[in-house]
């Protein structure tokens, strides 16, 4: 590649020392040839060693436009830009191009966050964390934040959460009897501390029975702001009246989602495998009775973990200091609580 360069290298070093009147017949010989090369060859092939060479003489030599005819003059102006240009292109580039790139963890950080902060913007979420200590630019956090397809909204976990102390919950299930008649126990229930204000059992459920166990429940000014249920028939007209007239909001679970409603279906699945799956019922008194002496041990000593570990009715812890721990009975013998007495 670089033998033509060579070689006219050293025909300059030659030309030193060569006679002045042999000179001019050797130019004429060699315009002759390129003469010819111009009009046998459209285009003459050009070497990286040929620019540098012509880029040389044109930044040294002041008459090299008269002497260049393989190619047009602007060509190797053409050629010593795109050298400049590829200097600077090594040099901007001498360390690792673009941007640093953001860690795997503070990735799904920014994630994690925008998931459970959906009404959190890209600023609030940048002076998160930086009291986290972690500095990443606006830009950042709008790449890799998740981007909601709906408009913001709180689960329905959080709007529990966040209503528990307004909130009751009522619902149906159904024991049958030694006589195979089905009776239907209503349990309206607080969130706030998991106590069942009312209980109450019927064979023949109907909107006219149930609109007075509400007021039955809250008699005076004790009603709930909300009161959610499902969307049985039972609630009719009467009840839905009967509610509205007390200033309380019914929210409505979806069709056949009872984890809507987990608190009171929790409540129902203790008292089944707590009590009733062990008791053969006779008849509707005897269910009441057993559900009273049930209730009776749920609110004062059944330990709940959502209340950590208390129970509906707050429990004093006892000392070692107050006596020995005895075994009482409750709900039959099906349940103990402990208890200390002093002998």
């Amino acid at each position: 590649m670089v033998l033509p360069v060579v070689s006219a290298l050293l025909a300059f070093v030659e030309a030193l020392f060569r006679s002045r009147r042999s000179m001019p017949r050797e130019i004429l010989a060699l315009r002759h040839q390129l003469a010819v090369y111009q009009r046998s060859i459209r285009r003459p092939r050009i070497q990286p060693a040929d620019q540098l060479l012509w880029a040389c003489l044109a930044r040294l030599w002041s008459g090299w436009q008269d002497a260049l005819t393989v190619v047009q003059p602007r060509t190797v102006i053409a050629w010593q830009q795109k050298r400049f240009r590829a200097y600077w292109r090594r040099l901007s580039q001498g360390g690792t191009p673009g941007r640093p790139t953001v860690a795997k963890e503070l990735r799904e950080l920014i994630r994690r966050i925008s998931r459970a902060n959906p009404t959190c913007g890209s600023p609030r979420m940048v002076g998160e964390l930086q009291k986290l200590g972690i500095h990443v630019a606006k830009s950042t956090v709008e790449k890799y934040r998740v981007r909601h397809r709906k408009p913001p909204s709180p689960t329905w976990r959080t709007f529990l959460k966040n209503h528990m102390a307004d909130v009751v919950a009522l619902d149906f299930f159904t024991m049958p009897t030694v006589t195979f008649r089905v009776l239907f126990v209503l349990v309206i229930l607080t969130h706030e501390r998991r106590r069942a204000v009312h209980v109450n059992v019927t064979e023949h459920p109907t909107a006219e029975w149930a609109a007075p166990q509400v007021i039955d429940a809250f008699p005076w000014d004790e009603a709930p702001r909300y009161l959610l249920r499902d969307r049985d028939h039972v609630y009719g007209t009467s009840f839905r009246q009967q509610v509205r007239h007390m200033g309380v909001e019914e929210v409505l679970i979806a069709p056949r989602s009872p984890w809507q409603n987990p608190y009171v279906e929790r409540l129902i699945g203790s008292i089944r495998r707590e009590c009733l799956d062990h008791v053969v019922i006779l008849k509707q008194r005897h269910l009441m009775h057993v559900l009273a002496r049930y209730f009776a041990y749920y609110h004062q000593w059944r330990t709940h973990l959502s209340l950590a570990m208390d129970c509906p009715e707050p429990r004093p812890v006892q000392l070692p200091d107050f006596g020995e721990v005895i075994a009482v009975p409750e709900v039959g013998g099906l349940h103990h609580h402990y208890e200390r007495r002093a002998a």
